[in-house]
């Protein structure tokens, strides 16, 4: 962990400047736009669904998970509609909250980022050595976990791909703070 002692303030610097790059992508920038549609009846959908816990759903759903992959489910599965749904507790959104567990991520990134170069990198690296190692790691930990919503879930790949371009920018971001903080 000495890692941590020498390493601790391009760990933070990086986390809060993605933590911000984050929020400019989700708030100003084009390409999360139009990722989520409207349902037109929400009340009728609200009503509908009214009564279900939080959590996780697919439909439709054979009662044993075992029928599932039986030709009446698949039959069905294919008419439609079909999916998954995700349901919240039903509160307001708690920004605060959600923004706080999204800077944490953001750091604990960081410091596996951190922890990885520390133990890739040769004693005084030069500064495209550090960016490269760190680029890359700091790409791979935000732009593969996505993936298999697009792969199982049906989520669309132009929201995946947008989750990459942010994965990009965030690993170019920590890559940049490192090369630039890193100890010499």
């Amino acid at each position: 962990m000495s890692f941590v002692a020498q390493l601790w303030l391009p760990v933070l610097v990086s986390a809060v400047l993605v933590f911000v790059l984050s929020a400019a992508a989700h708030m100003v920038l084009p390409w999360h736009k139009g990722e989520w549609g409207r349902i037109a009846d929400q009340e009728k959908v609200q009503a509908a669904l009214g009564g279900l816990a939080p959590g996780l759903y697919a439909f439709p759903a054979a009662p044993d998970q075992r029928q599932q992959m039986s030709k009446e489910w698949m039959e069905r599965w294919a008419k439609g509609p079909s999916g998954w749904l995700t349901v919240a507790a039903p509160a307001p959104i708690n920004m605060g909250k959600n923004l706080g567990l999204s800077f944490l991520v953001f750091l604990g990134v960081s410091f596996v980022v951190a922890y990885v170069a520390a133990h890739g990198l040769r004693p005084a690296p030069h500064y495209r050595a550090v960016f490269r190692l760190v680029g890359t790691v700091g790409f791979l930990a935000y732009a593969v976990g996505p993936i298999f919503h697009s792969i199982w879930y049906s989520r669309p790949w132009r929201a995946y791909a947008a989750d990459v371009l942010d994965a990009l920018i965030f690993g170019l971001a920590m890559a940049g703070v490192f090369g630039w903080l890193w100890p010499r």
